[in-house]
């Protein structure tokens, strides 16, 4: 599912130049699901960034579902991100002024998914992760963990091969983190390729690998025997 080779992303501060990720090598295959840990600053949420064609590398190859995309143009990787990748992020990025079902409906609308089309897709989704009965609900009307739920039904809807979660559980209780984390456990199960970028143990546990990044480099893979 995602080869990278080489890979090297550098930023430029004044003068110097920092380097934050180091000829970073990393494959992960279909159905796997991959946690990504290490301290601020490792690397991990810029590596997280090029996965999800959100920038892209300085140097080095990214190859997503047998897709060369390192060199593409924002255009390009704009198609990839909608159809290719399915995002979950901390803070949720849920339209405030609209439903749960019109949130899990937009990435559709980008793709040209018919309207009728779009709103069974969302009720499915939205019933996969336990919250068909809050589909008319707006964001504000609901917990953290009922909205990480819509984010995640969202990411689901255009049948991504790929899906990307940054620290989901993050601002969510224990009981509720724990609650996600059940989710993508399924997720997994049901075939779905997942990295997942964390700081807490408790959740890269659900991972079937840990890959651990210090100063913008892979310096550690923990196969998880109880996975």
């Amino acid at each position: 599912m995602i080869q990278v080779k080489s890979l090297t992303k550098t930023y430029r501060n004044g003068e110097n130049v920092v380097a934050a990720l180091k000829d970073v090598n990393l494959t992960v295959k279909k159905g796997e699901f991959i946690a990504v840990m290490g301290p601020s600053g490792s690397g991990k949420s810029t590596l997280m960034n090029i996965l999800g064609c959100l920038d892209k590398p300085t140097s080095g190859e990214y190859i997503l579902d047998k897709t060369p995309v390192s060199h593409m143009n924002s255009v390009k990787l704009a198609e990839v991100r909608n159809k290719k990748i399915g995002f979950v992020f901390q803070s949720f990025n849920l339209l405030p002024r609209i439903s749960a079902l019109k949130n899990v409906e937009i990435p559709m609308i980008y793709a040209g998914v018919k309207p009728d089309v779009r709103r069974e897709i969302a009720m499915e989704a939205l019933e996969q992760v336990g919250l068909k009965d809050r589909w008319h609900h707006k964001s504000n009307e609901m917990s953290g963990g009922q909205c990480q739920r819509v984010a995640i039904a969202r990411a689901l809807v255009n049948k991504p091969p790929l899906i990307l979660a940054d620290e989901p559980t993050g601002n969510l209780d224990s009981k509720s983190g724990k609650e996600i984390m059940e989710i993508f456990k399924t997720l997994h199960q049901q075939g779905r390729t997942i990295v997942l970028v964390t700081h807490e143990d408790e959740v890269a546990r659900y991972a079937e690998k840990m890959i651990v990044f210090r100063d913008g480099e892979m310096v550690e893979v923990v196969v998880n025997e109880y996975c």
